[in-house]
């Protein structure tokens, strides 16, 4: 299978138009002619994802975040970008990114299942070409639960060993937010939506004591932690969809450390 044909399955289901306008998706590296037969996944195009990728002979990596995201003057082994753009062409590596517009089509809904949240609706609309669909998901529990018993049902959901939390743990939860990623842009809309509790990654100080002054409770969860359910789902859908396609994903392992 081509490339070209890879990524017509992938749009059938993602397709660009739903990206924010900032953003980077689509084939970033390589030929579109490229004969496909193994597939690589990960969340970032990281000098080790690529060491692996290329380890494994794959023809074609996938990822989340674009390891592209504004313009390139040059493209060499003294930038690290242009070292992994390099290394990349020189395993004859497809390099494709599916970022916000898997955020709004595929990451805002799973992430409400993996937390069992039950019927939701979409936290910020970003498109009404068909329906509402946009990003993250705000619920209403048919059990409320405390603060402190939300965050641990994150941790567990998502396998993290911490959450960072502001707010009062003791406080009932009954209308949880979920936006994977960096949330401190979507304080405002899950305030709008009188959700109780946002959960999200990358929220400083400030950011957090001022949406607890306004009311919301803030588990920030971190950028990879509940971002690397991508993974796993990407994978699955294209040996579905892809037969005689080999998709391998690539391990689970948070950036830092927290000791």
């Amino acid at each position: 299978m081509l490339c070209k044909e890879v990524i017509d399955v992938i749009e059938a289901a993602y397709p660009r138009s739903y990206a924010m306008d900032w953003d980077n998706v689509g084939l970033l590296v390589g030929r579109d002619d490229k004969e496909v037969r193994r597939i690589y996944v990960a969340l970032d195009a990281t000098d080790d994802v690529i060491e692996q990728a290329a380890d494994w002979r794959a023809d074609m990596l996938i990822t989340h975040h674009p390891m592209i995201f504004t313009g390139l003057k040059r493209i060499n082994n003294l930038d690290f970008v242009g070292a992994r753009i390099l290394k990349l062409i020189q395993n004859d590596i497809s390099y494709y990114a599916m970022h916000t517009n898997y955020d709004v089509l595929g990451m805002a809904e799973l992430s409400g299942r993996k937390m069992d949240f039950g019927e939701t609706e979409v936290l910020e609309v970003t498109s009404r070409e068909e329906r509402d669909e946009g990003i993250g998901r705000v619920a209403n529990l048919k059990t409320p639960m405390t603060l402190k018993e939300l965050c641990w049902l994150v941790k567990d959901k998502f396998h993290l060993g911490a959450v960072k939390v502001f707010g009062d743990m003791d406080q009932k939860i009954k209308r949880p937010a979920i936006s994977p990623g960096a949330g401190k842009s979507m304080i405002k809309a899950a305030l709008d939506k009188k959700a109780d509790v946002l959960i999200t990654g990358d929220i400083d100080h400030h950011t957090g004591i001022d949406a607890v002054a306004q009311g919301l409770a803030v588990i920030d969860a971190g950028h990879y932690g509940i971002e690397h359910i991508f993974i796993e789902d990407v994978r699955i859908y294209l040996e579905e969809k892809l037969p005689g396609i080999e998709a391998a994903a690539a391990p689970v392992c948070h950036p830092f450390q927290i000791v």
